[in-house]
């Protein structure tokens, strides 16, 4: 069981380094020309394509969830993980700096905390978790700000980013009772459909679509298979098992690391620079997510279908 453990951490780990790196990857495909939400719809496109190709292959096959109750469940987590998710984060950019988005959207897995633990009672955080989680936000702000301590408000962006965060948050509360009740690839493959089917009012209202020049690029493709194959479908996937061992909360709390390797990622791709705030903000972070793993009251992991 100990050793269980660790495996959740470490695949934690990773698949928040790999989200980390989306951010670069993302930008290459903007400075290609693709828009934030197409982006979005063709990397949930590969993803459901792939997943749907998997499920074909397990009996019995199902399409939808044992009840309607359980279909809206399947249906908040494709519009708070996905649709909602990205759409409010992206426009947040639109009206405030990229900084004061990451620095807002980096406080999720202290929204999910909190929303969690008031449904969950052996879910509840501790004064060590809290000043954990508290020491780990100061981390991101530190590697964020990198050093230049300056904030431009903005109300309409910073409140479309606190949206985003709270989808995140949602989506984590959620994702707990879907667990209870269907495996791992099923509730994936939902939320990639529901993902999709609900930016559907968005291109009714902004239609567009991507230049098949663009598309047609190596390169191009070769990201966007990135973030639909990997950064999607493997990594929702595995997302989903880490919160099945770890428990919502302390799955929740690696977002914490997602700008370090974004940083990280952005040095070596995009030649951005290391400081000596960047490495003081990720000794905090570490140290913050050490406490903020610190065992709830009761058993922390979800007691699960498989």
């Amino acid at each position: 069981m100990v050793n269980s453990k660790y495996v959740y951490h470490l695949i934690a780990f990773l698949v928040v380094a790999i989200w980390g790196s989306t951010f670069v990857v993302t930008k290459l495909l903007l400075l290609a020309g693709l828009s934030p939400a197409m982006i979005f719809t063709l990397r949930f496109i590969i993803a459901y394509a792939l997943l749907l190709g998997l499920a074909a292959f397990r009996r019995p096959f199902r399409w939808f969830a044992k009840s309607w109750k359980d279909e809206l469940i399947m249906l908040g987590l494709g519009l708070t993980g996905g649709s909602l998710y990205f759409l409010t984060e992206n426009a947040a950019m639109n009206y405030t700096t990229t900084t004061n988005t990451a620095l807002i959207v980096c406080l999720c897995p202290l929204f999910a905390a909190l929303l969690i633990s008031l449904f969950y009672r052996d879910q509840r955080l501790r004064g060590i978790q809290i000043a954990g989680s508290l020491l780990a936000v100061v981390g991101v702000v530190i590697v964020e700000l990198n050093g230049r301590f300056v904030l431009h408000l903005s109300p309409t962006g910073d409140a479309l980013a606190f949206a985003a965060c709270l989808c995140w948050a949602a989506y984590s509360l959620m994702i707990i009772p879907a667990l209870k009740r269907y495996d791992t690839l099923f509730i994936t493959r939902k939320l990639f459909f529901y993902g999709l089917v609900t930016m559907i009012p968005y291109y009714m209202i902004y239609p567009e679509w991507p230049p098949l020049q663009t598309l047609l690029e190596p390169q191009t493709i070769a990201e966007l298979l990135f973030l639909g194959a990997i950064a999607s479908t493997l990594c929702f996937y595995l997302w989903a098992r880490v919160i099945r061992g770890l428990g919502a909360v302390v799955a929740t709390n690696y977002v914490y690391f997602n700008p370090v390797v974004a940083i990280l990622c952005a040095w070596i791709v995009l030649n951005e620079t290391i400081t000596v705030w960047f490495l003081l903000g990720t000794v905090l972070i570490l140290v913050g997510m050490y406490f903020a793993d610190k065992k709830t009251r009761g058993n922390e992991s979800v007691r699960t279908y498989e």
